[in-house]
């Protein structure tokens, strides 16, 4: 097969539970002008034997053999090296496309030539309780929501080649690996969400272990402090958690430490006046948003800190609603 308009990209290992469901649903899809690129790493189970007995059947199927484990985002990266598409999907060994996934994204990306990532929503299930993820559809709106967390499913991905460039994943920011590349993309080309859930997200019921939980909180902080460059604040300050609270709320916040958050919060808008990285009504929205829900979620209340609010804080305290400010008021009097 030569010269698809679309490459798959898929890393599996040990996925023989759910291989074949997640292959049926790519090789159903109604666009069908794409390679499967399927990257074994290594697996001892009956993977390899999936693989073959599809492969036989389906002539758009390629296979990468690893003879040692390497890891998903080494394999998604060797994946983009390899991939013959001018567009490449990201999909999760243990998934579902929904049939009209490639499609639309397709239709997507062809009708939009600034747009270089596009993805969808999605549903997890297999879980306790089935959840549709929705993300904002417009760039700006999908830029600011990265400054709190990762606003795009990586399966979900189908992303331009020539947008691709040399951005790849790393491996220092392993387990959340796909934050950090689209939050560096986020600024080198648009993002687009498309408004429908087109993916299955599998959710497996296993414990997450205390290390895994310390890894993702490490590596999330790391993100959103490179993205404070985007501010002219370096990753190295040293008040880069007071302004990350000013962007994703923390609870029980000390009144101090809130008065700080709000006086890192206008440092990052006035920054934004000057650099123009961010759309400023968004990120005025957004901020205002977080220093509410912290004020809500305050450690502790006093009559100074109200009074604070109250006087000092003027455009902030007329935001809060008269019920959350009844509630403020009498927990700032009981202390």
């Amino acid at each position: 097969m030569q010269s698809p308009l679309l490459s798959v990209i898929m890393p599996v290992f040990n996925g023989e539970k759910f291989l074949s469901e997640t292959i049926e649903s790519i090789l159903n899809q109604t666009f069908t002008d794409f390679e499967l690129l399927i990257l074994n790493d290594n697996s001892t189970d009956s993977t390899q034997a999936i693989i073959e007995r599809y492969q036989e059947k389906d002539s758009r199927i390629r296979t990468i053999i690893k003879e040692s484990n390497v890891g998903p985002a080494n394999l998604r990266n060797e994946g983009f090296s390899l991939a013959k598409g001018e567009y490449i999907a990201l999909m999760d060994a243990d998934d579902i496309a929904l049939p009209t996934r490639f499609e639309k994204q397709v239709q997507v990306l062809n009708t939009n030539p600034e747009v270089g990532v596009c993805g969808t929503w999605f549903t997890f299930f297999g879980g306790k309780k089935n959840k549709t993820v929705k993300q904002p559809e417009n760039h700006d709106k999908i830029k600011i929501s990265f400054l709190s967390s990762c606003s795009i499913g990586n399966p979900t991905v189908m992303v331009r080649k020539s947008a691709l460039k040399e951005h790849r994943f790393e491996n220092q920011y392993v387990p959340v690996e796909d934050y950090d590349l689209w939050s560096r993309m986020i600024f080198t080309t648009n993002f687009h969400i498309v408004q429908e859930s087109l993916l299955r997200y599998r959710q497996h019921d296993s414990n997450i272990s205390k290390t895994k939980i310390e890894n993702v909180n490490r590596s999330v902080r790391a993100v959103k402090s490179n993205m404070l460059k985007q501010f002219g604040i370096d990753s190295s300050d040293t008040n880069v958690d007071v302004y990350l609270n000013a962007l994703t709320m923390k609870r029980k916040l000390t009144p101090e430490e809130i008065k700080n958050t709000i006086k890192a919060s206008k440092f990052i808008i006035s920054q934004n006046e000057k650099l123009g990285n961010f759309d400023k009504v968004l990120l005025k929205k957004q901020i205002d948003s977080v220093l509410l829900r912290t004020v809500r979620n305050a450690k502790k209340h006093n009559m100074s800190f109200f009074n604070y609010l109250k006087n000092e804080e003027k455009d902030l305290f007329r935001q809060i609603k008269f019920l959350d400010k009844t509630i403020l008021f009498f927990k700032c009097i009981t202390g």
